[in-house]
């Protein structure tokens, strides 16, 4: 049961990581050079401060209220400590000058040179967001999770957070409570979302697969404090799991980085490996539409921060996407993303 005293040290914590992170952003864009936008884009209308403000501060309200209910746990936000978080601060602004360089320098810049390209598919062999390695570093691996809380002001582990919810459902659903479950994290990077779900559900089976063995290798030193936690370093088009392993799959922040192909090969194997009845918890970008007056603040996101294929995923249609075979079971927006729930149906839907 939450108390007062829990709420004043979330909204102490709150205001701290916000304040951390947002005075680093706009540091960040005292350094950096405006992007040339195409014309479509220069013409766009952008949200207003007050609209983004009031939709930042709805997120974290909905953040304590779902912790006052018991949906999950006080997080750790600050995982490491002060000297860990300045350290990191230091790291960001030193590579900055190498990322403003591929933003405003030549195609090829942003594509990774030198990287084992027969290892890896070709669509992954890209500097995601101009960042130094793309995700095939360890710099990288250690520096993502800071560049990402800059871009969105402290705001990105609060989003990622709202996924949290479905999945108590989806547990509390299962025989037993979800005793015994295990659980698919595709594309699971760092382990920022594995090492909630572990906080949460410590005795819960979970599997974290990703393409990049220096994330990888974050994420075993994230979730080394829990028990029943395994890696694999695969594809999500390719998994090397049985048919029917898993009872809930979570896929986060994973489909705007994909090639429209290889998101429908990752839905077929997803569809796969996940028991039938059983439940995606599906965290992404808003896509256009969703909230009309960020349409045109998407529509900007690919070009000043190199998602090449954010566009098409801005456009797809998702419950199109995972048809047939699963059906949608709930959707909600958490600021900048969404979290979309679908229940695998059974084996006479997959042919509907």
């Amino acid at each position: 049961m939450a108390t007062a005293f829990d709420k004043f040290v979330f909204e102490t914590a709150r205001t701290a990581r916000v304040g951390w992170y947002t005075g680093q952003k706009l540091l960040a864009q005292r350094f950096s050079k405006p992007v040339n936008l195409p014309a479509r884009l220069r013409a766009g209308r952008l949200p207003g401060r007050e609209r983004l403000l009031a939709d930042f501060r709805e997120l974290f309200e909905r953040d304590w209220r779902n912790i006052e209910a018991g949906l999950y746990a006080m997080p750790e936000d600050w995982e490491g400590g002060p000297l860990d978080a300045l350290r990191r601060t230091v790291d960001f602004f030193a590579d900055l000058g190498a990322v403003e360089r591929r933003r405003h320098g030549e195609a090829k810049d942003r594509v990774l040179n030198g990287a084992a390209a027969g290892r890896y598919p070709r669509y992954y062999l890209q500097n995601f967001h101009f960042q130094s390695g793309g995700y095939l570093s360890e710099a990288s691996a250690e520096r993502y999770d800071h560049q990402v809380e800059v871009l969105f002001g402290g705001g990105a582990a609060a989003m990622r957070r709202q996924a949290l919810v479905p999945l108590k459902h989806a547990l509390a659903g299962l025989a037993g409570g979800g005793r015994g479950a295990r659980l698919l994290d595709i594309g699971c990077g760092t382990g920022a979302f594995l090492r909630e779900v572990k906080a949460n559900h410590p005795r819960l089976h979970v599997t974290g697969l990703d393409l990049s063995p220096h994330y990888l290798g974050v994420a075993r030193r994230r979730l080394s404090p829990w028990s029943r936690a395994r890696f694999v370093e695969a594809a999500a088009e390719a998994m090397p799991f049985a048919e029917g392993e898993f009872d809930i799959a979570v896929c986060v922040y994973l489909f705007h980085e994909l090639p429209p192909r290889t998101r429908r090969a990752v839905v077929r194997e997803v569809r796969r490996v996940l028991k039938p009845g059983g439940t995606l918890v599906f965290v992404d970008s808003l896509q256009l539409g969703d909230v009309p007056d960020y349409d045109s603040m998407l529509e900007y996101f690919p070009v000043a921060f190199h998602e090449p294929y954010y566009a098409s995923y801005l456009s797809e249609d998702l419950d199109r996407l995972w048809h047939p075979g699963f059906a949608p079971a709930g959707h909600m927006p958490a600021y900048f993303s969404k979290i979309v729930s679908y229940r695998r149906g059974s084996e006479a839907d997959q042919s509907q």
